[in-house]
């Protein structure tokens, strides 16, 4: 049995890795959050101890470790604010843990770098969640694209609406410099996925790029990918949205839709278990997602280049957005 902290314990995806330490037999021992809504700890580590303030439960953490204490950690996960991941990470090693950390990891490919010296100099490891790359469906994708021509570039379609409401952009996940923006908050463990099944990235071009939505065009080993991704409700498709959804997630190949609704649920747990037995993902397993969009955010936007999104023509997005005059937008990418 495994001694486990959290930090980030009120965020979204708290729930998801308490889950994941109870299912594979561990404990959580103490976790942190500055917001004190975390009742969802009592369904899980009733016992944990909790703190809201970052120094406390440093201190508590390193008595534990100076003492050998039972409690003592040996994983730290890491389910805060984007821009604490690094920060977080390191305190974890420095910890005498392991991290656990959730997408992004960082949101430099430099930042990469210098994690590896602290794993280095600590002996620690990191450890990432990409959970598509335990997904059934996706590990059949790439071993299917494996098996095939090694000559042949698949053409690939992917669209992710998640909406939000105002709440959003008024929060860390609307403010570029702590999430990231758009593609690396909601999108960064697609473009791993992409990276995952069809090998190196040789191109990337971005088409549209807001608070609310991102486009562009990915050019993998073997795969042309246009790409799009929301959370305006708007650009859920109009008999989505007749039906209350508010989601709409989408990857074809080849003009045949790829099948991956669901098994999402226990992808965290299966995280966690590859992890405990020694096959995670570690630091460079994140370098291509992280380099990607960390380039889509500094790229300036070019429509010349690469193919536009389905939902850049029919939805006129870029007309809404830009201004740009209807005639453009069907004009043919070079």
């Amino acid at each position: 049995m495994k001694n486990f902290a959290l930090i980030g314990a009120a965020g979204y995806i708290a729930p998801r890795h308490m889950h994941a330490i109870k299912a594979t037999g561990n404990r959580l021992v103490a976790a942190l959050d500055p917001n004190d809504s975390v009742g969802i700890i009592d369904s899980h580590f009733p016992e944990a101890n909790f703190f809201t303030e970052f120094e406390r439960f440093d201190r508590h953490i390193d008595k534990l470790r100076r003492a050998q204490h039972p409690d003592s950690l040996d994983y730290i996960s890491i389910c805060s604010p984007n821009y604490l991941h690094d920060s977080h990470v390191r305190f974890a090693l420095r910890s005498g843990a392991d991290a656990i950390c959730e997408k992004p990891l960082v949101l430099n490919p430099w930042n990469i770098d210098g994690l590896k010296e602290i794993e280095e100099a600590t002996g620690r490891k990191v450890h990432t969640i990409l959970q598509l790359r335990v997904h059934p469906a996706i590990q059949a994708l790439r071993e299917q694209v494996a098996n095939g021509r090694k000559d042949t570039k698949h053409d690939v379609d992917l669209t992710y609406i998640t909406a939000r409401g105002h709440w959003y952009l008024r929060s860390w996940k609307g403010d570029a410099r702590k999430s990231g923006g758009i593609a690396t908050n909601i999108g960064v463990h697609f473009f791993d996925m992409l990276h995952y099944v069809f090998g190196n990235l040789q191109e990337n071009v971005v088409h549209l790029s807001t608070p609310h939505k991102a486009a562009g065009y990915l050019e993998y080993e073997h795969a042309r990918v246009r790409w799009f991704l929301s959370v305006d409700v708007n650009d859920v498709p109009e008999k989505g949205r007749a039906a209350g959804q508010r989601t709409w997630r989408s990857i074809t190949m080849d003009g045949t839709e790829i099948e991956f609704s669901g098994g999402f649920t226990d992808l965290h747990q299966k995280s966690y278990e590859e992890i405990l037995a020694g096959r995670g993902f570690g630091l460079e397993e994140n370098r291509c997602a992280i380099s990607t969009v960390a380039a889509i955010r500094d790229t300036p936007i070019t429509l010349q280049r690469g193919e536009l999104h389905p939902f850049l023509l029919g939805n006129g997005v870029l007309q809404s957005v830009t201004g740009m005059p209807a005639l453009l937008q069907t004009a043919p990418a070079l």
